[in-house]
């Protein structure tokens, strides 16, 4: 094998995992933004963890392992 066709491989193997860290990155951005739009999720309220970082703090979100089941469809 030679020297240029292991550059080759090499150029070649940086473009394809460059392009799919690209579109995994947009893919998040737009998973974040859509579930932010539909109200799923307040992003604002995660943000803040870094400045009301307390011992008694309230938790952001509480819930039991009987609504997860729930919002599954599954039963108890």
């Amino acid at each position: 094998m030679d020297i240029d066709t292991i550059h080759t491989i090499q150029a070649t193997a940086y473009v394809i995992m460059t392009g799919i860290c690209v579109v995994l990155l947009y893919g998040y951005i737009y998973h974040l933004y859509s579930s932010e739009r539909k109200g799923t999720r307040d992003y604002e309220k995660y943000a803040n963890i870094a400045l009301d970082d307390e011992l008694d703090s309230k938790p952001l979100e509480t819930t039991s392992p009987w609504d997860k089941k729930k919002n599954k469809g599954e039963s108890a």
